[in-house]
Parts: structure tokens; sequence; C-alpha cells
């Protein structure tokens, strides 16, 4: 499996190049880099982003302004509560398998409104509704639930930080894929973003 994929940044250099894209935006000192025309030129034949990244589908949350990184340097998925179901698995896969990406950072955030959801262990579909979002709160309370048998002190910013460590877990013992792909190097870790600072801790 792994003498197919392409060479691509290890897991350790693309951690590395995500934590000084960060200090930069900490700093505002972004670069802004490689998000104009040429760029996009470049990109029309393929795509080589050294890092994949499962996060939160909140406007706040960007993780090419966050990183500072251009077009075509990061494979993003966004969802609600930054879960994994069947269908982010498989673009992870995707870029893990056929870019060659070792690197899948899942990001929560600070005062996640999904994770707060299933902290307060609201109902959205009642009897006059038919919706998806409970889904996304189910898939979060096993995290809420591991981190209130902590103790109920700071329990929604840890709650946040418990479902990315539960989901790059998950992620990253999943097979045959990413548990296989672990032995070539490749990492899922977890991070937290810090909406104040703008700081993110991997």
């Amino acid at each position: 499996m792994s003498s197919e994929r392409p060479s691509n940044l290890s897991a350790e250099d693309a951690i590395a190049r995500l934590r000084a894209g960060n200090q930069r935006y900490v700093d505002g000192e972004t670069t802004g880099a490689r998000r104009d025309a040429s760029r996009r030129s470049d990109l029309v034949g393929g795509q080589a982003p050294f890092a994949t990244v499962l996060t939160c589908a909140d406007s706040r949350v960007s993780p090419e302004l966050v990183f500072d990184e251009g077009l075509g340097d990061l494979f993003v998925i966004r969802v609600a509560g930054n879960i994994a179901d069947d269908a982010v698995l498989g673009s992870i896969e995707y870029a893990a398998l056929h870019l060659g990406v070792n690197l899948v950072a899942v990001m929560g955030h600070r005062s996640c409104g999904a994770v707060g959801a299933a902290v307060q262990n609201v109902d959205f579909d009642g009897p006059a509704t038919q919706s998806h979002i409970d889904s996304l709160i189910d898939a979060i309370r096993p995290a809420v639930q591991a981190a209130r048998a902590e103790g109920d002190d700071d329990l929604l910013e840890r709650s946040i930080r418990t479902n990315a460590a539960h989901v790059a877990t998950g992620i990253g013992n999943s097979t045959p894929v990413m548990a296989g792909l672990k032995a070539v190097g490749s990492e899922v870790v977890p991070a937290y973003y810090d909406l104040v600072t703008g700081s993110v801790d991997i």
C-alpha cells in the first residue's frame, strides 16, 4: 500500500509547518502567499496538500487562514463538531492514499456550539421536526460523557478537547487504511483552536 503513495512531507515536518504558520497568524505576520492567479493556474493539473485538517464548520474557523497557508496546501474537511462518519473517513483515506498525506489534524475550537449542544444534552428532533442535527450531537456525546467523568469544571472546553482526541483516535485506528499507514509514519493528532488568541495547540 505504501509503495504506491506519492511522496509528501513527513508527519513531523507537517506539524512543524502548521505550527510555524499558526505562529505567523497569531503574531499578525501572515504572508498570504500562494493565493493569486498564478498559484491557481499551477494547481489546475493536480494537488499536493501536505496535511489534512478535519475541523468544525464554524465560520470563525478557517484552517487556511489559521495556519497561513494558500491554495492547494491543506486538504480541509469541515463538519459541525469535527466528527468523522464514513464519508469523512473516505475523504481522509483519499488524501492519505492518493495524495500521500501523512498527517491528519482533528481540530476542535473554543466555544464549539455542536459540542455545547451535546454538553447541554439538547435534542433538536422534537415532534414537529425532521432534522439530521441530532446525528451530529449523538456522535459527540461519548466524548462529553468521558469529560464529565473527570468532573464538571470547565466541562465545555474539556469536552471540546476530548472530542477532538476521541475522533483522532478513531480515525487513526480505522481499518484497513489509516491503521495500516501507521507503519509508514502516518499520524492522526488532535488540535485545539482558541478563538480569542488565534493559537492552535497541536
